[in-house]
């Protein structure tokens, strides 16, 4: 970044010689305050993209946990009919137990998952933008470099077709702000 600022000041200073070459130097200068905001939201949405994934990995984790434990008693109500003990009113009170126990993780299970799959849904969401925010970046760099042949060349049709492609990289990076 220090680099292309120091670029940025003596393409100003080329600029300064040649007064109609102001517009391009100006147009130079807001595209490189463009990137680095759309870099910014880029790089934002790449960091709630990766929370979000970790939440939702997190969510699936506990719905194993849950699973794996829920296993576990259905285990031990199918080993206790194995079983005769002596008093039957003792082991349906057991048996009663489990399967409720059965039944509360089971219930669990659909809240984690409902819940892990709002997480995949938000990974999904911050994914979308923050590809927009990064072809948008993309296309104000290019648009940046190609407004710089303006003052090598002194051909204005390198400024239109630059002012062009910043228009739409700034589209596309707004665009970011509207995924849902």
């Amino acid at each position: 970044m220090p680099d292309e600022i120091q670029e940025l000041h003596e393409q100003a200073e080329e600029g300064a010689h040649h007064p109609s070459l102001a517009p391009v130097t100006v147009t130079m200068a807001m595209l490189a305050v463009l990137i680095a905001a759309v870099s910014l939201l880029g790089h934002r949405a790449h960091t709630e993209e990766l929370l979000h994934q970790t939440k939702a990995t997190d969510q699936w984790a506990y719905y194993q946990a849950k699973d794996i434990r829920r296993h576990t008693y259905q285990l031990f109500l199918e080993g206790m009919s194995v079983f005769a003990l002596q008093n039957s009113d003792q082991l349906q009170k057991i048996r009663d137990k489990y399967q409720k126990e059965v039944e509360r993780y089971g219930d669990e299970q659909k809240d984690i998952e409902r819940e892990a799959q709002k997480d995949e849904g938000e990974v999904r969401t911050e994914r979308r933008r923050a590809d927009r925010f990064d072809l948008g970046e993309v296309l104000l760099e290019a648009a940046l470099v190609i407004c710089s042949i303006t003052l090598l060349t002194r051909n204005r049709l390198f400024w239109i077709l630059g002012l062009l492609l910043g228009c739409a990289g700034l589209l596309i990076g707004v665009a970011g702000l509207f995924v849902r």
